[in-house]
């Protein structure tokens, strides 16, 4: 008995796989691809979507219930690394204590990021995807009005990526 409790355990694998949560179970059964990643502290859901499944599978969700975009961003993974644009999306009912919640991310290459716009699907999207185009160059194709909202139009860079190299000074043109 004293040999087998001494006898090394072998390491067991990392895997990473995720349990899938009540949205993810729904959109598995009714054939949208998407991956399922570490819920957050408080327990929200997370969803990986590819870009060109994000407007399906958002449709989906908004016919599912989710007909509130809570919260729509942008996040840089890194210099060199991806650029994920995130949509946090909450079922507004009448008799809610606690409404269900879910995040979609979409990660996108650095060089080309483009994806849909949900602007046609939640309202609350249009000058959350015009922030997160101004400060990280993602490109939300579809947007009635993509431009920039916070820097001047001849800003040049994205003053968010985690690569940015700040200007010595910005001229102001014209300013009064």
């Amino acid at each position: 008995m004293a040999e087998e409790e001494s006898k090394p355990v072998p390491a067991a694998k990392e895997e990473s796989l995720v349990e899938a949560g009540k949205v993810s179970q729904w959109l598995t059964e009714n054939g949208f691809g998407h991956e399922s990643l570490t819920p957050d502290k408080n327990g929200v859901e997370i969803i990986k979507v590819e870009a060109d499944f994000l407007l399906p599978t958002a449709t989906a969700l908004y016919a599912y219930g989710f007909n509130y975009l809570q919260f729509q961003g942008g996040v840089d993974l890194g210099p060199g690394q991806e650029l994920v644009s995130v949509y946090h999306l909450v079922k507004v009912g009448d008799n809610a204590d606690r409404p269900e919640e879910v995040r979609l991310k979409v990660f996108l290459p650095r060089e080309n990021p483009v994806v849909p716009s949900v602007y046609w699907i939640w309202k609350t999207a249009d000058w959350q995807e015009r922030e997160s185009y101004d400060m990280y160059g993602i490109i939300y194709e579809g947007h009635p009005n993509l431009k920039r909202i916070l820097m001047p139009e001849d800003w040049v860079g994205w003053p968010l990526r985690k690569d940015y190299v700040s200007p010595d000074f910005y001229e102001l043109q014209d300013a009064y």
